[in-house]
């Protein structure tokens, strides 16, 4: 089992950033990939981005692109998500997820085994 805790959302001005961190515990050398999903109200469930395991490879929605960074400290066995230029339609709960089953992409909610609580981001215009 992989436990995930997820931690840093609030409110934020439109045009301001927020960082997001997630740990995780357990059975961590089971991860292949860590992912942020975020999920607004009335709305699905969408990806965000995603990073290896080993931290070297990074992925990102169109919406995230240019935006928002991923990134991994190994020895705190956390990955944070900085969001900088938020938008209010950046307001959702946002959701960090790990997948230990290997598939190479880790876009898809389904590739992902274990979910944090979630965390609520909220940007005010």
């Amino acid at each position: 089992q992989v436990q995930l805790i997820e931690s840093g959302g609030g409110l934020v001005q439109a045009g301001g950033s927020l960082r997001l961190a997630c740990a995780a515990s357990g059975r961590t050398f089971t991860i292949y990939a860590m992912g942020w999903f975020r999920q607004a109200p009335g709305k699905e469930r969408e990806f965000v981005g995603r990073i290896t395991w080993s931290g070297r490879r990074t992925y990102y929605a169109d919406s995230a692109l240019g935006r928002f960074t991923i990134s991994r400290d190994n020895a705190k066995n956390a990955v944070y998500l900085q969001m900088t230029s938020l938008k209010p339609e950046d307001t959702a709960v946002y959701y960090c997820a790990a997948a230990s089953s290997y598939s190479g992409r880790y876009y898809y909610e389904y590739e992902y085994n274990y979910w944090g609580q979630g965390t609520q981001v909220t940007v005010s215009s």
